[in-house]
């Protein structure tokens, strides 16, 4: 792991965020919108990744290169806690716990990221929905933290607008719910606020609303506590 130096800010510098499990980049935009520096790793390609990118092994990456990042993001993937998932029979790694053990390791402020499945395994997480943001989609995410950095759990306002149903149309009046064959990609881009991604993308993504939001926390305490970072 890379040793941490002592921090030297320059106002013309963005602090650097390493984004795990990127997928397409939702989390990424959300940070870069904060003011971080985004660069984001998978193990599949993701040509539609807005930021500089690297393909390699998340949980490798970063115990190699964590300590060179002033925040650390990762949304291992959520597929083994997926109630459908789960419907189809279909079985798939538990990287929760692995992925929380790197983050700890690198000294850094991390924010690990999943799905209401995973709720028993995270450790006091904030969940984040889009009417908190204006955000029209109940997309709810729970966002675990560590490293100094903590979050405070927003008011969760009531679900008063309809959510039509799986993969059908969006009736007017009516939240959608971008999952699974859904129809209406280019509305979901407008409602999500990633129009650079297709439907596979936005199955999964966080809302960079979201994300924009932490990262400002994130922003105020490498500022208020001049925490270290990699030279």
């Amino acid at each position: 792991m890379t040793q941490p130096t002592p921090i030297r800010r320059d106002h013309g510098h963005r602090p650097r965020l390493l984004d795990l499990f990127c997928c397409q980049g939702g989390a990424a935009k959300g940070y870069a919108d904060a003011g971080f520096d985004v660069t984001g790793v998978d193990t599949a390609p993701q040509p539609r990744y807005p930021f500089r990118f690297v393909q390699a092994d998340a949980i490798a990456y970063v115990l190699e290169h964590g300590g060179e990042f002033d925040v650390i993001h990762a949304s291992p993937p959520c597929q083994h806690d997926s109630d459908c998932q789960r419907l189809q029979g279909n079985t798939h790694p538990d990287l929760i716990a692995p992925t929380r053990t790197a983050l700890m390791a690198t000294g850094r402020p991390w924010v690990l990221e999943n799905v209401r499945g995973a709720l028993p395994k995270l450790d006091r997480p904030v969940m984040l929905c889009g009417p908190m943001f204006g955000v029209e989609t109940y997309r709810h995410r729970y966002f675990e933290t560590g490293g100094g950095l903590t979050l405070n759990q927003p008011h969760h306002p009531a679900h008063t607008v309809p959510q039509s149903k799986m993969g059908r149309p969006i009736p007017p009046g009516h939240y959608g719910q971008f999952v699974g064959n859904f129809s209406g990609v280019q509305h979901a881009r407008n409602v999500m606020g990633v129009p650079w991604m297709n439907r596979d993308g936005i199955r999964e993504c966080i809302p960079p609303a979201y994300t924009q939001c932490i990262g400002t926390t994130a922003l105020a305490l490498l500022v208020g506590t001049g925490l270290e970072v990699a030279a």
